[in-house]
């Protein structure tokens, strides 16, 4: 297998598997949406970590499979390729990706379907497309516009530069920046704490905040307050509002 899955503690992780730089060829791209959609179905898995290994997240898609791909050819084959990444975006559960080394194009469009992105010291990203005379096709050109504005996506897209951590991080192409060997810990971290809570609440905080920068703010709201008035009907909710009156906040166990 090209990805493989692995479940500990609520925490999925999704790990590229494809030496030696993860390129994503198209069956590793249809792998990665069967684990999306078991992710999804799965109430063992309350949260997920998208991780390359050690060395390299994903250095892209693989050029000499689409090289002898013809205009027909891929017609066919790009709705496959943007199902399957938005596939990892619509997990309705907290997704943070782990990213060592290279996320160029495919790679860096995978890390954009994360919640959250750790990144190591020494990683490097880009959507260096435009070099083969193409664009990003896997969500590059809509998800990093509405991550990190459409101005400083448009310099990264057009000129097709690599960033290295630093600025990836002052960009908000990545939310945090630490050394190459606590990447893979902490990102399961991030997701084990939030695989201890609500999970529904999360779904419901992940969706209206997802499906609200799709819309008008008015829109927006009616989508969270249809949310949060739903919340009330959860064993969850219960619990919450339990534990802080009797406990204080922050105490609240939830199954």
């Amino acid at each position: 297998m090209t990805v493989n899955f692995e479940v500990a503690d609520g925490v999925g992780t999704v790990r590229l598997d494809r030496p030696p730089m993860n390129a994503l060829d198209t069956a590793t791209q249809d792998r990665l949406r069967e684990l999306a959609e078991e992710a999804t179905r799965r109430d063992d898995v309350r949260a997920v970590v998208i991780w390359g290994g050690e060395k390299v997240f994903a250095a892209g898609a693989d050029i000499k499979e689409m090289q002898v791909m013809d205009h027909a050819a891929m017609v066919a084959r790009s709705k496959a390729l943007q199902d399957s990444f938005t596939a990892v975006a619509r997990i309705p559960k907290p997704v943070v990706a782990a990213v060592t080394g290279y996320a160029l194009g495919g790679g860096c469009e995978l890390a954009l379907c994360a919640d959250f992105r750790i990144a190591a010291e020494d990683a490097k990203l880009g959507q260096p497309e435009i070099l083969l005379g193409l664009i990003p096709g896997a969500g590059g050109t809509q998800r990093l516009a509405r991550l990190i504005g459409p101005s400083k996506a448009k310099d990264l897209i057009f000129t097709g530069r690599q960033v290295k951590a630093d600025e990836a991080l002052t960009l908000g192409l990545v939310d945090r920046v630490v050394p190459a060997e606590e990447v893979y810990a902490q990102a399961h971290a991030w997701a084990a704490r939030l695989a201890a809570g609500p999970a529904i609440a999360l779904r419901a905080a992940k969706e209206s905040v997802d499906a609200g920068l799709e819309t008008d703010l008015d829109t927006g709201l009616t989508i969270e307050r249809n949310w949060f008035a739903g919340l009330f009907a959860t064993e969850d909710r219960e619990t919450g509002m339990r534990s802080f009156v009797e406990e204080g906040p922050g105490k609240a166990k939830f199954r």
